[in-house]
Order: structure tokens, then C-alpha cells, then sequence
């Protein structure tokens, strides 16, 4: 049994991330927010393109102004109005100033702006009724903050909307981007049944197919769910090979363990996997099986005629059936891959913090053990607020909300309320 730490590793190692040619798609601007910027974007034109103003007020030469005062104003005659999106046309010689809005470009000969509340207008003159502290006040010098030919964003970041305002300002209208992973999501089990069908005595509602599903779209990727597949060694070798005929890593929740219907590594195998990882020192989540397929390779018997020709392994995840235990793995290990996978550059790896918990942790001490509940902030600092109720694999329902896991470490069964402790984010 592999180690958290292990685990993680193998995993992070198996992964390689889109390729930034193959994979690439074009998208208009609005359409890019959210994705995985695949190249560097370089700009063509300074920013900003021009001096400009960053007050209301009066365009002036410093040289004019520095000894201003309420006591004794210097008296400027004002030749123009700067309106924002039109030139100046007038050059500001000594003696002169003109009216500019914030946005505005400087007018030739000014150097510097006084804000609109230390002047007093006189009908076209200008009282100014104290000195600039220094010359350029106020102004916004070409370039000052990005100079053209310099990289304005790198490949490998999710586009948030102030990258797209940045990407809006330097033109570039047509943005490079990684497609979407596909992540087939399939459950196992003749004890499952669809949310909209009736329930029966012994049977469970599979809800690991919708969260799963949300949780891959969550992660920037496209969501192909293949619904519930029974135990029947056939039709399971027959679901995955379709599974991975579609998509570039592939979910399955349930049969991993050792009970006499778990069919799905023995079934890998058959299909030509390699098995990296059988199970993992953690809990909830103890059952995991993690499987490469080649780029090239034909799926099950020349009947079913599946075959993919990738540029990288094919990963599969069988994750254990329990509701907590599917999503918990997929946290901890499979969206981290994904991050990979999509071509962050950044971010990928969870994220952790340190946090004073607010109640006792419990845990049997032979299992890296992850409680859920919410981090919060409180007076400077984050604080861990354990679900309640019970902290069973089975028991979704105080699942509801989490943002934050609690770890346990192996070797220790208690950490006290009040002290710190490790949590990961949840996002």
C-alpha cells in the first residue's frame, strides 16, 4: 500500500499535458475566459499608448505652478478642452494651461496635471491654488506600463477576466488555448439506479455519476458521463474499452476493491493497461486503482474494433464506490492530474494551509485521514470547522458545503481543538 506522498508522485509523473500544437484551438475573446492560455501573448503597442491624464483638472508646466498657493494663485489662461478620445491641438507654452479629463492625452508642453479641486475657474483663466508636489503629477507616461515587444501574458494560466481585459487592450481578439480535457465518468455496481427512476429495496441512487461529473466540468474540462454499468464482466470490459476509445483519462467508481464482483483492474489488464497503483494509505479512500494505456493501442478483441492513437498515455482511475471516498480521491489526486493534463503551468498541485480547528480530530492512526468541513476566516486567521455528524465513507449528505479537508497525519489519532492543522482547499 502506497503512501499518500507515493501516490501523488506516480500519478503527477504519468501525466503529460496537452501538446501545444496538436491540441490547440482558436476562440474570439469573450469564449477564452476560464481556459488554458496555450501560448505567450506578446503585445505590439505600448501601454499606455500615449501620456495621459489621471485626474480631472488642468494640463500645466510645472515650471508655472511650483510656488502656488491659496495666498498666492498662479493665473493661467486656458486655451483648449481635452475631451477623452480626442487629440490635443494646442501646444501649452509658459502662461497657459488647458482643461483635461482623466484618460486624456497630455497636450504638447505640459508636463504636469493639477487635480480639478486645487484650481478656481475664472472665466477662461485658471486660478491654481497649490504646487504639484513634483513634476509629472498626475500623468500617466506612455509605456510606463508595458513597453511593446515585451511578454504580456505566459502560456499555461487559466484566462481570468482581468486577463481578458489585458488581452481586450492589447487587440488580440483570436486567443490560443488548449481544448478541453475529455474525462470519461462511468459507475459500476447492480445495486445503482439512475436519480429519476424509483427506488427499490437494496438499491442506491448513483449519485458518484453527477458529482463526478460537475466536479470534472469544475475543473475546466469536458464531462462525457456513460452511466451505470452492472457487474457483469462483459459489459464492463465492454463500457471501459468505450471509455477510453473517447476521452483522455477515464472514472470509474466501484469495483476496485476485493470482493468478488470488483472485475475492474483484472479487466484493465485484459484491455492491455499497466497497473501503477492498487491502493493507497488513505482514508476515506484506501481502494484506488490507477492504470496508463499507451498512445497506440487497440481495446479488447478485434470484434469491438476500439483503437486510439494519442500523444500520451491514456490514464484511468478507478475510484472506490463510496460517495465520500470517489470524491475525496478525485480531489486529492485526480484533479490535481487534470490541472497537468489542461497545461497549467501553476496551481496544479493542491492547495494547503494552516488552520486552528475548532474541534477535536480523531483518527485510527494507520491512515493518512482527511475530515471534511469549511475553513473560515476569523480575525486574521483561517479556522477549520469540522462537518458534524458521522464521518462515514457512506455519508454524502455532511459533505454538503466543504471547502476545506482536515488531515490526520499517519501515527496520530487526536488532534485537540484549538491546535493548528494541515487542510487542503477544495475548489
Amino acid at each position: 500500500m502506497l503512501s499518500v506522498e507515493e501516490a501523488e508522485s506516480i500519478i503527477f509523473n504519468l501525466v503529460k499535458p496537452l501538446d501545444d500544437q496538436q491540441d490547440v484551438e482558436r476562440l474570439d475573446l469573450l469564449s477564452a475566459s476560464g481556459r488554458v492560455l496555450a501560448a505567450p501573448v506578446v503585445g505590439s503597442r505600448d501601454f499606455p499608448h500615449w501620456d495621459n491624464s489621471a485626474m480631472d483638472g488642468y494640463a500645466v508646466r510645472y515650471a508655472d505652478v511650483s510656488n502656488s498657493s491659496p495666498e498666492t494663485p498662479t493665473l493661467l489662461t486656458v486655451v483648449e478642452e481635452i475631451p477623452a478620445g480626442k487629440p490635443p491641438q494646442v501646444e501649452i507654452k509658459p502662461g497657459l494651461a488647458a482643461r483635461i479629463l482623466t484618460g486624456s492625452m497630455m497636450p504638447p508642453g505640459a508636463d504636469t496635471v493639477v487635480m480639478q479641486e486645487e484650481t478656481r475657474r475664472q472665466g477662461t483663466a485658471v486660478e491654481i491654488l497649490a504646487a504639484p508636489r513634483e513634476i509629472g503629477e498626475f500623468v500617466r507616461y506612455g509605456g510606463s506600463f508595458y513597453r511593446a515587444g515585451n511578454p504580456l501574458l505566459p502560456a499555461g494560466i487559466a484566462i481570468a477576466p482581468p486577463d481578458i481585459a489585458v488581452l481586450a487592450t492589447a487587440q488580440c481578439v483570436q486567443v490560443p488555448v488548449y481544448r478541453r480535457p475529455k474525462v470519461a465518468i462511468l459507475s459500476t455496481g447492480d445495486e445503482l439506479v439512475a436519480p429519476g427512476e424509483s427506488l427499490k429495496p437494496g438499491q442506491l441512487v448513483d449519485s458518484n455519476q453527477y458529482a463526478l461529473t460537475a466536479a470534472a466540468i469544475a475543473a475546466g474540462c469536458e464531462a462525457v458521463p456513460l452511466g451505470i454499468v452492472p457487474d457483469d464482466p462483459g459489459k464492463l470490459k465492454q463500457a471501459i474499452a468505450q471509455a477510453l476509445s473517447l476521452a483522455d483519462f477515464v472514472l470509474s467508481t466501484g469495483g476496485v476493491s476485493v470482493g468478488d464482483y470488483d472485475y475492474v483492474e483484472q479487466i484493465l489488464t485484459e484491455l492491455g493497461g499497466q497497473i501503477h497503483i492498487k491502493s493507497v494509505a488513505i482514508k476515506p479512500g484506501k481502494p484506488l486503482t490507477v492504470a496508463t494505456f499507451p498512445p497506440s493501442t487497440t481495446l479488447g478483441d478485434s470484434a469491438s474494433n476500439l483503437s486510439r492513437n494519442l500523444s500520451r498515455n491514456l490514464l484511468y482511475f478507478g475510484l472506490p464506490g463510496n460517495p465520500v471516498s470517489a470524491l475525496v480521491t478525485f480531489w486529492r489526486f485526480v484533479q490535481p492530474a487534470l490541472g497537468k493534463l489542461s497545461g497549467l503551468r501553476d496551481r496544479c498541485l493542491p492547495e494547503f494551509i494552516l488552520a486552528k480547528t475548532q474541534q477535536d480530530l480523531r483518527a485510527g492512526g494507520q491512515r493518512e485521514t482527511y475530515l471534511w468541513g469549511q475553513i473560515q476566516s476569523v480575525d486574521s486567521e483561517y479556522q477549520f470547522k469540522l462537518a458534524g455528524g458521522s464521518h462515514s465513507s457512506g455519508n454524502l449528505i455532511n459533505l454538503a458545503q466543504t471547502n476545506g479537508l482536515a488531515i490526520v497525519p499517519v501515527g496520530k489519532k487526536l488532534i485537540p481543538a484549538g491546535e493548528m492543522v494541515q487542510v487542503m482547499w477544495v475548489k
